[in-house]
């Protein structure tokens, strides 16, 4: 819980990232891809983040908005 706080108030803002990066079918996801199959990382601190293409902006793993990333992206696979 401390260490939240002080990765809140000192951590990255996440503020610059790459291009984002699509995971080719049938290879193994990482975690921020699991949902999307799309993600970008930050160019600061290394972190890889779920993106949605459909929406240009990096999505939360939040539990509401999952089922509407997880149905964009099956809607896209087939």
């Amino acid at each position: 819980m401390v260490a939240r706080f002080f990765d809140a108030l000192f951590g990255c803002w996440h503020a610059r990232y790459s291009f984002p990066l699509t995971v080719r079918p049938g290879t193994r996801r990482n975690r921020a891809a699991a949902l999307t199959g799309t993600y970008v990382v930050c160019l600061d601190c290394g972190k890889e983040l779920p993106y949605d293409w459909q929406e240009m902006k990096v999505v939360s793993a939040t539990r509401d908005g999952s089922a509407r990333v997880r149905a964009l992206a099956t809607k896209e696979a087939a």
